[in-house]
């Protein structure tokens, strides 16, 4: 089996077990957050992450992916903090989120080598996967980037083009957030195999934004893996609709292209934590085992593909046989 690099070392692809493939600890703008920290209390925050995934442990999960990157306020410190206070398995991310621009830092930083091999976005990300996030011994396992209803801007280019590099140089996997509305995801792979990625090991973030069970197919007829990950953000479509898709799929044959999450959060500041429960009630890290799972059973979804989605793929799409 092959290694997988997590928040606390390497671990064996098949002690992953059940992985939920998109979720994160921490989404925080760091520049407000450190300049008008308001109500931000850092160790309460860290105690109310350790008890959020220690509960999550107990229902069955092994493992979360985080895709924190650059753009959201990754801190590879405070989230050593966390998962030293669970058993559940943190894999962290490398990467950059942008729907439009890169950040003024990389703008005159590799001109002539934007999107290649040189660029040194590109040599930031390899880094991370290589050698170590900031400076610890933490290494990144997969690559982050998006491309939104903005589109193909030359800034999200540029970005799907260095990670396609990194990837391309250390073997890590992709995740890319996508807006199923526009089917951005099309475009991105266009973009991933021009630069030569390997689609299989692409998953296609927040596929299951669209009950389109056709277009769905089209992507995963590439070979990648469509992210069914925003359960309980039942705001593009209602909850049925996003079981019904998955179930859909599963009846054509596609349990093994898909990965089930929820895109959730232990603490975001994009919203006050009061206001989720008012518009999100089901979105939290429990919510696939309290309601999604019994609802695909529902629906014919077998004991089997459930596995597939939730264990196999995500194994397979680590490095794992």
């Amino acid at each position: 089996m092959a290694q997988v690099e997590t928040v606390k070392g390497p671990i064996d692809s098949g002690q992953l077990g059940t992985t939920l493939m998109h979720e994160h600890v921490f989404v925080l703008n760091e520049e407000i957050r450190r300049n008008f920290p308001g109500d931000w209390d850092e160790q309460e925050r860290i105690d109310d992450a350790a008890a959020k995934l220690t509960a999550l442990a107990r229902r069955g999960c092994s493992t979360i992916a985080d895709p924190t990157v650059l753009g959201l306020g990754r801190d590879i410190a405070r989230i050593q903090q966390v998962a030293n206070r669970t058993d559940l398995n943190i894999i962290a991310a490398t990467g950059l989120y942008t729907y439009n621009d890169v950040p003024h830092y990389f703008r005159y930083r590799g001109l002539g080598q934007q999107g290649s091999a040189d660029d040194p976005m590109t040599q930031m990300f390899i880094s991370d996967i290589t050698t170590g996030i900031t400076g610890t011994e933490v290494k990144a396992a997969f690559l982050k980037c998006a491309i939104e209803a903005e589109g193909l801007t030359p800034g999200v280019e540029r970005v799907l083009r260095c990670v396609g590099h990194a990837h391309l140089a250390t073997g890590a996997p992709i995740t890319v957030h996508t807006h199923p509305g526009s089917q951005s995801g099309l475009t991105a792979l266009r973009v991933l195999r021009e630069v030569g990625a390997d689609l299989s090991k692409v998953v296609l973030g927040h596929s299951g934004d669209t009950p389109d069970v056709d277009h769905l197919a089209q992507l995963a007829d590439t070979g990648c893996l469509l992210g069914m990950d925003r359960f309980g953000l039942n705001l593009e479509i209602s909850f049925e609709q996003r079981a019904d898709t998955v179930a859909a799929l599963c009846a054509r044959g596609y349990a093994g292209s898909m990965v089930l999450s929820h895109d959730a959060s232990c603490f975001i500041d994009w919203f006050g934590m009061e206001q989720i429960p008012l518009f999100a009630p089901q979105w939290h890290f429990e919510h696939l085992f309290d309601d999604v799972l019994p609802a695909l059973a529902e629906r014919g979804v077998t004991q089997k593909q459930l596995d597939t989605m939730l264990i196999d793929n995500p194994r397979r799409y680590f490095g794992g046989e």
